[in-house]
Parts: C-alpha cells; structure tokens; sequence
C-alpha cells in the first residue's frame, strides 16, 4: 500500500551548502540550506510483498524488543543497549566487531534539542566515513578494518509507544543515481563534518513501516568499504500528523562494524 507524505530535498547550487549549529553560541540554533518540500508517494512495506534484505538493499527490519525502557540523560542504560546492538548485529548482518559510538534521541517537539531530521540525506560521504573511522580506531588500526571490510550502520527504534507521526523513510538504493548525491558542510563552533544530501528525482521509490513500536527496530547502512548500498533516509511528513496523540520519540545509534 502507498501513502502520499512530504520530504524536503537538497537543492543542487554551485555555492557551497551546509548546516550551522548552535549558531550565535546558541544551543540549538539551527540554519539550514536551502530545502524543497517536494509531494512523494511512500511504500507502506509493514504489510507488504517487498521485505528490504540487508546484502541487497541496504537494510532489515527486525523484531527485537530491548530490555531498556527508559533513554534517558543518566545514560545508566549504554551498557545495557550497546551490549543489545553487538549482539544484533553480529546476528543479523554477520559483523566480527562491534563499535557503538553515538545515540541520538530525538522528539519531534519545537523545544527539543534535537528533533527528527526532514532533509532527505545520508549520514556520511566518503570522505566523513574516513576520517571517522580513524577517530574512532586510530590510523594505525584502521588498516585491519579496511584489510576485513568495514561499514557504518545505524540502528532506529521507537522510544514508549508506537510511532504515529514522522516516521522515518528510507529511498531503495537501486532507483537512485549518482548524481542524486551532494556534499553538505556541518558547521559546528568547533569542528566541521560533512553529510551526503540529495537531490530531487521523481524515480525515487520511498518506503517505510507504520506504527512501528518499541520492541522494532531498523539496520540501515549508511556506509560499506566493500560496496554495499547505503540508504538515503528522512522523516516524512504524512497527511493528519498533526493529530496524533503523542510526539514522535525515537533513539538512533551509530557503529562501527568490521567484516570477516
């Protein structure tokens, strides 16, 4: 079943295009480049003949409740959830080694700190995928991981109670081309990063899963050494979003995984 939504796409300029954060030593304060809200039509997959494979697609929807329920500041609960992630993904992906290094959560609420990010994109280029693979291990150590295979992979869940707003959709990787892609500057107070926007096509196949709950999960690539599909990713705006009876609340995290 398709649903109509809505995505802000990247506009391809010669001038350089990033995001500013915390503009005027202010926390939060967020100026964009220049988006486009463009109408898309999104493939529901929660009852549907397509089910995404990992090798081919780039990512795996599972069902794989936690045992944390509460993400909250204390952050008494990492070990807990990164020991969940490892286990995860060793299961579902065959990783040797498991790195988490990042959790963002995010409520799609104007006074959260961060809210879910509706600008169609991926969360590395090459270059940023690079560099932030020696952040992690180090040059010397970065060697191994290139020698076995190594990706960048992103796991989402819903945080309390089902999603009924936003969610978050994917593009399949195969009605993409090259030059859909762009390079977009993170601008930090201090530091500087880059992203992967991407541009308008009316080829796009968008797809995603309703109402997902807490005890789901999503395993999006968003870089491989060895080539597998990364996913472009947003969260859609859907007709009547503005009715439901809870904000969205979700919990992303980053790794690291080396190959056999």
């Amino acid at each position: 079943m398709s649903v109509p939504a809505s995505v802000n796409y990247h506009i391809k300029s010669d001038a350089p295009q990033a995001f500013r954060f915390d503009v005027d030593g202010i926390a939060g304060n967020l100026v964009s480049p220049e988006l486009l809200t463009h109408a898309i039509s999104v493939q529901d997959i929660r009852d549907g003949q397509f089910q995404p494979d990992f090798e081919t697609d780039g990512i795996r929807f599972v069902d794989e409740p936690s045992q944390v329920e509460s993400f909250d500041s204390s952050t008494s609960w990492q070990t807990v959830y990164d020991d969940e992630l490892e286990r995860l993904l060793k299961d579902q992906i065959g990783a040797a080694e498991v790195i988490v290094f990042d959790h963002t959560v995010r409520i799609d609420d104007p006074d959260a700190v961060r809210r879910p990010a509706r600008n169609v994109h991926n969360d590395y280029n090459r270059a940023g995928a690079e560099q932030r693979l020696i952040d992690i291990i180090g040059a010397e150590r970065s060697t191994d991981f290139h020698q076995s295979g190594f990706g960048f992979v992103n796991v989402w869940r819903p945080i309390g109670a089902v999603i009924e707003s936003s969610p978050l959709g994917f593009i399949r990787p195969q009605s993409m081309v090259p030059t859909d892609w762009m390079d977009i500057g993170l601008i930090y107070p201090d530091r500087f990063g880059q992203i992967l926007g991407v541009a308008a096509n009316t080829a796009h196949e968008w797809f995603f899963r309703s109402r997902m709950t807490p005890d789901e999960a999503v395993i999006f690539n968003i870089y491989d050494s060895k080539g597998r599909p990364h996913l472009a990713h947003s969260a859609l705006d859907l007709p009547g979003d503005e009715n439901a009876a809870r904000p969205r609340q979700s919990i992303e995290s980053r790794t690291l995984v080396r190959y056999n």
